[in-house]
Order: structure tokens, then C-alpha cells, then sequence
């Protein structure tokens, strides 16, 4: 439900609707604890762990299609940076995980769950720990299905 509203929001603010897309912005964070602008670039099949519990996604932050997130993640700048985190297809992003600066996750990558990421992750790529380092790297990923990312038939 989080996702409908939001995209909801992120239509009227194209539309450039004053008000509505506040409301809906509203909701979500009392609802959900989600602070989700409606101006965030967010592509297909983005999938968002516990209805997007506890997620804040800066406003200039731009996500690709096909990518899991996972419950109390920051994705956001840092500091004096104006440029903020971008997060390319089929990625997967573990709980409690924060992306912070001017990074890119590339395409097939894995963010480990609580990791802390302030550098550029390469594409099929696993980054884990406190501050994230690259435990493996492969050309040849396997891009991650929609199927991949529900594990039970009570997930979200």
C-alpha cells in the first residue's frame, strides 16, 4: 500500500499538483515510517520489504527497475555532497543497510544486511560490513528474477 501512495504522490508532483503529493507524503511517513519524497526517481517492480517500513530515500535519489529493498534502509547524501546515491537494476539491498553519498550500486549487486556503503559498488558485485568492502565481483552475475526476492508465500 506504502507503493500506491507513492506512486500515487509521484504522479501528482509530475502533474505539478500543489498539495496532494504532501498529504499522500504525509501518510506514508505516519503509516509506514517511510520518508519517501514524491520526487524520487523510482523504477518498475521495486520491491520494498515489510510495505516499506522504516525506508528513507533521499528525494534526488534515483532506483532502477527490479530492485529489493529491504525494511529500515537509508538511502541518502552525506554531508557536502549534492550528489546523491544511484541504484541501478536488478540489486538487492539488505535490512538495515545505508547507502550514503555520491555512489552507484551497480547493475546485479548485493548490499549485505546493516552494511554501511559510502564508495561505488561495481555491477554483480556483494559489499557487506561497516564500512562496506567488496567481498566478490563477478562479470557474469546472475540477474536477480522477482522470483528470487520472495522467499515464502507470507512475504510481502
Amino acid at each position: 500500500m506504502m507503493q500506491a501512495v507513492w506512486r500515487l504522490s509521484n504522479r501528482l508532483h509530475r502533474w505539478r499538483i500543489p498539495v496532494l503529493p504532501k498529504i499522500c507524503y504525509a501518510f506514508n511517513r505516519i503509516v509506514f515510517s517511510a520518508v519517501v519524497p514524491p520526487g524520487v526517481q523510482m523504477g518498475e517492480s521495486v520491491l520494498l520489504g515489510y510495505k516499506g517500513l522504516g525506508i528513507v530515500i533521499h528525494r534526488r535519489a534515483v532506483i532502477g527497475n527490479r530492485v529489493n529493498i529491504g525494511a529500515h534502509v537509508t538511502i541518502g547524501g552525506r554531508g557536502k555532497h549534492y550528489e546523491v546515491p544511484v541504484i541501478e537494476d536488478d540489486v538487492m539491498i539488505g535490512t538495515g543497510a545505508k547507502i550514503l553519498g555520491p555512489v552507484r550500486i551497480g547493475k546485479g549487486a548485493s548490499i549485505g544486511a546493516n552494511a554501511v556503503v559510502l564508495h561505488d559498488v561495481p555491477a554483480g558485485a556483494t559489499a557487506v560490513g561497516i564500512p562496506a568492502r567488496i567481498l566478490s565481483s563477478s562479470d557474469n552475475y546472475p540477474a536477480h528474477s522477482q522470483a528470487d526476492f520472495v522467499s515464502s508465500p507470507h512475504a510481502n
